[in-house]
């Protein structure tokens, strides 16, 4: 399936963001408001551990979807939750009809079609992964990354335009801002990102 394919892909460049974490730096500031470097690694580890439930058949139970510490090693806690995801989306995937994930942040934990909850874990990845990457300083090598995969970055462009985006779906304490406007110059990364409503001009001397 092409689609875990590129999920897979997505994962690794993200582990490969984390990696550079430095326990120090856990305190920092993220473009997630009000959130630090280490509450943003403990919801993504959080996310891993949800999705794997979902698609091993669990529930919409938020239990399953709490922050994971990550102590003072973010990128170990990462790297493994990650490997138990991507495991458990592949048996998910290895079903003649995979069935579809109980997501309980979305749609109230409503039925959500297989392949779109993988989107779904994709798109946050890739952003996610951006957040930290812009959080340490270093942004371009991830942006560069996912552009010199144009399926990756197509399918990443594709996913951020089919994010609801009325007013209410970007009120305060939303997981996306309002959409902005990208620069005329901007690639596939950088418009996914503004469709999103994540800064690019973001950065730890403006905060």
């Amino acid at each position: 399936m092409r689609l875990l394919e590129l999920h897979a892909r997505a994962l690794e460049l993200a582990a490969s963001v984390v990696d550079a974490v430095q326990p120090e730096q856990l305190v920092l500031p993220t473009p997630c408001a009000d959130w630090s470097l280490r509450r943003l690694l403990e919801h993504v580890v959080g996310q891993h551990r949800g999705f794997a439930a979902a698609a091993g058949g669990a529930g919409p139970d938020l239990a399953l979807w709490r922050d994971v510490p990550v102590h003072g090693d973010p990128a170990g806690a990462f790297r493994h939750s990650a490997a138990r995801l991507t495991a458990a989306f592949a048996l998910a995937a290895a079903a003649p009809h995979p069935a579809p994930l109980r997501l309980p942040e979305i749609r109230d934990g409503g039925p959500i079609p297989f392949d779109r909850a993988v989107g779904f874990h994709l798109l946050d990845t890739l952003v996610h992964a951006w957040d930290v990457a812009v959080t340490l300083g270093s942004p371009t090598r991830l942006t560069a990354a996912v552009e010199d995969d144009p399926v990756l970055a197509g399918e990443l462009l594709a996913l951020a335009g089919a994010v609801p985006a009325a007013p209410a779906d970007r009120a305060p304490g939303r997981a996306f801002a309002a959409v902005l406007t990208a620069r005329e110059s901007a690639g596939p990364f950088e418009r996914a990102l503004a469709l999103l409503g994540r800064d690019t001009a973001w950065a730890l001397s403006a905060r």
